[in-house]
């Protein structure tokens, strides 16, 4: 089946199209209906009607954008009506939601006149906190936009017109500074003298690209003084008419710096950028085919060339989607009256400063795992990066309330990013806990593997949040080395057991293990060439706070270490692994995944102990539940009497302060009306958060079942009931899964300093 097939497959499924609506309040019960409905919405409409900006209070409209078509100049389809584009303005919802949580309803006006679209659209304003226009057709685009920015009293951007201007425009930024090349020197040569070309001139020129240095060219050749006078262009395009001979594009890209490719493909020659001056940018960004192939640009000269196109299948994708989702969502939250130059500045660099960060390893994964470092191949974010709405959302913010446009004041930009981090899914929301009381108070932190990679760059994000003070192991030449390979601007603390004095750390080791079979010349070997046990007796020894491990080990080969030079806590016989599992609106802390095979009813109590804790340092208030196929005696057994004597030996403790109890099948543990209903006699006060799997088998499958069919993201696995603060890793695990135990370990060690 072919692409359009397949399309037209997905597009057809049940139900037909890509959006939908979902409630946010319950719709329960009567009562939640009356609230929803008659009679209950008298009141918000009341006070709407008395205070008009009430409405951002009490509807959606701060988080609704209309995205408004008539369909005259839709992407590679042209003038194909306004019932045609619905697929596409759909599509546009479906990016405006999934990048920015931003929802959408797509109008589609059957209107060709400009008066028409304006007089519909700012009648419209009551129901949306910004209107996205996309695909009208130049030149009555720029007429109707302009109108309803004047008009309109929420934010309106034609995204066609700005996005590509935005989203080049940080190339752009990037390009003069690998080049080593000023703005205001760039000789720009443009293909094309639509919307978009003519938006991304202007957009260039307030970046610092001078005017009388744009060379804009038509179907018909260079945009001339000449054709201007005799009005053989229109108003817009007469913008940027030179007093230059008359000539083509072969001729207007002599000598040119930057060539913008807005018009139609295969229509460069590698002659022409061969012609172009030393170090050229070439952005051919015609749709579905650039004027000139990404490779072919590269290979036409020997020199440096940055290419971009419009193409995801080559790097530097100059893709709106990095803009308009994150543009509105910033003017939103501070109910901007208008997206103005300023903020749309603010946009290009924070993606052109975006581009200088370490990419995540999830970004990686996603395109194939193909190097993106900033340089000639990377200089604009790749659109499934995450951060970007951390960078761009707080810029256009920030630039809303310095230009005198925004209706809101952001007084903590910091806090405002936590909660476009919170938007980006509940896992990031519950990190950003442990980091926020990380940075309260860094700790040192031995890092086992600390040649490895993924550990250096862990390594730099950690001090980068300021979250923790990391201590590479490993050999020191390997470590500059690959800190220059990643292009990393770094300098870490390392700790080099081939040139550090070890004596002290193995005496250590000795005493510690001289009667369970270590000899002094053994345990000085072992802290010298295996620097897991050389991280556990630093952390024991306390020249490091805690340990990070098991990147590149299996489990138990990492645990043994640790577990033999710094044993369980005063208070525990046992370690156990938990992992959180993030969903939607839940957290579920989940035990014993990763340790004890076979536990007892003893373990199971310490297992639920620690894990309750855990809950605690994420600020969740455990509800504890110890599971079985058995509820509360239903099968009587070895087994399913483990867990029942467990919780029990809880409930009778005096110092335990959290609600506990079991054994209870899964589905009674997290179903209220089931715990309710049928076990009203149950401790629990609520579903139960904190889930303690009877063994390791059930606790792995089970968590691995929540992680791939409940689309949970899972954290950890995080170690407890250690002596002393030790995490380890999964092998093959992402620097963000690193930096995430790396906070975590701090937090234990700012607890075991209070004890």
């Amino acid at each position: 089946m072919g692409l359009e097939e397949d399309s037209l497959d997905y597009h057809e499924q049940e139900p037909p199209g890509k959006i939908e609506i979902s409630t946010t309040k319950p719709t329960n019960t009567q009562r939640d209906l009356s609230l929803a409905y008659s009679p209950g919405v008298a009141a918000p409409c009341e006070e709407i009607h008395a205070t008009p900006r009430d409405a951002y209070k009490y509807t959606a409209k701060g988080n609704l954008v209309g995205v408004v078509s008539n369909g005259t100049a839709v992407l590679g389809l042209g003038d194909i009506g306004a019932a045609a584009a619905k697929p596409v303005m759909e599509g546009k919802g479906v990016l405006f939601k999934r990048f920015a949580d931003i929802d959408v309803f797509d109008i589609e006006l059957d209107f060709a006149e400009p008066e028409d679209m304006i007089q519909s659209i700012a009648a419209m304003e009551p129901t949306f906190g910004g209107i996205n226009l996309e695909d009208i057709k130049a030149p009555e685009c720029f007429e109707i936009e302009r109108r309803l920015r004047e008009e309109m009293d929420i934010p309106v951007f034609h995204d066609d017109q700005h996005g590509t201007a935005i989203i080049s425009g940080a190339a752009l930024l990037n390009g003069c500074e690998i080049l080593e090349k000023d703005c205001k020197d760039l000789e720009v040569v443009f293909s094309g003298a639509g919307a978009s070309a003519i938006a991304t001139a202007r957009f260039y020129n307030s970046l610092g690209v001078r005017k009388d240095n744009i060379t804009m060219c038509d179907s018909s050749g260079i945009i001339t003084r000449e054709r201007a006078e005799a009005g053989e262009v229109n108003e817009f395009k007469a913008q940027f008419a030179r007093d230059v001979p008359a000539g083509d594009l072969a001729d207007a890209m002599e000598g040119a710096d930057v060539f913008v490719g807005l018009s139609v493909g295969g229509i460069v020659s590698q002659e022409m950028v061969a012609s172009m001056a030393e170090n050229p940018m070439v952005f051919a960004m015609a749709n579905p085919d650039p004027e000139i192939a990404y490779w072919e640009a590269k290979e036409a000269r020997d020199d440096t060339v940055i290419a971009a196109t419009g193409r995801s299948d080559y790097p530097n994708q100059v893709n709106n989607v990095l803009g308009f989702p994150f543009i509105f969502r910033g003017a939103l939250d501070v109910r901007a009256r208008d997206i103005n130059e300023e903020m749309k500045v603010a946009a290009a660099q924070a993606l052109a400063d975006l581009a200088k960060e370490d990419v995540p390893d999830e970004v990686v994964q996603a395109y194939d795992d193909q190097p993106l470092q900033f340089g000639p191949d990377y200089v604009i974010p790749k659109p499934l990066d995450p951060r970007v709405l951390l960078w761009e959302a707080p810029a256009v913010a920030k630039a809303a309330m310095e230009t005198g446009v925004a209706r809101k004041q952001i007084d903590d930009l910091d806090a405002y990013r936590e909660s476009l981090e919170a938007r980006l899914g509940k896992a990031r929301e519950m990190m950003r806990i442990m980091y926020n009381k990380a940075k309260a108070a860094p700790k040192r932190i031995a890092l086992a593997e600390g040649d490895d990679p993924k550990m250096i760059r862990a390594a730099n994000q950690m001090e980068e949040e300021g979250i923790a003070e990391p201590v590479l192991i490993g050999d020191t030449f390997t470590i500059a080395d690959r800190i220059e390979e990643l292009g990393l601007d770094y300098d870490p603390d390392i700790f080099d057991p081939t040139r550090e004095d070890t004596t002290g750390l193995g005496d250590h080791l000795h005493r510690l293990r001289k009667r369970k079979g270590i000899t002094h010349s053994e345990a000085l070997e072992l802290v010298e060439r295996d620097p897991n046990y050389l991280a556990s007796v630093m952390v024991d020894s306390g020249q490091a706070d805690a340990m990070l491990s098991g990147l590149t080990y299996h489990y138990p080969s990492a645990l043994r270490p640790p577990l033999q030079v710094i044993g369980t806590a005063p208070n525990a016989n046992f370690a156990a692994g938990v992992y959180m599992m993030t969903f939607q609106n839940r957290v579920v802390f989940v035990a014993d995944a990763t340790v004890n095979q076979d536990p007892s009813a003893e373990c199971l109590e310490e297992i639920a102990e620690h894990t309750a804790r855990l809950a605690e340092d994420f600020n969740v208030s455990p509800r504890v539940a110890l599971l079985s196929y058995s509820n509360f005696g239903s099968v009587d057994n070895d087994g399913t009497r483990k867990p029942r004597k467990a919780a029990k030996a809880l409930r009778d403790r005096p110092d335990i302060d959290f609600p506990v109890d079991g054994e209870m099948q899964a589905d009674t543990a997290l179903v209220e009306d089931i715990l309710d209903g049928t076990y009203d006699f149950a401790t629990l006060e609520g579903p139960a958060n904190v889930l303690i799997f009877p063994n390791l088998e059930a606790g792995n499958i089970g968590y691995k079942l929540l992680q791939r069919l409940g689309e949970a993201d899972a954290i950890g696995p995080m170690l407890v009931g250690m002596d002393k603060p030790v995490h380890v890793l999964q092998r093959g695990d992402s620097v963000k899964d690193i930096v995430n135990l790396a906070a975590v370990a701090v937090v234990d060690a700012q607890e075991a300093g209070e004890l």
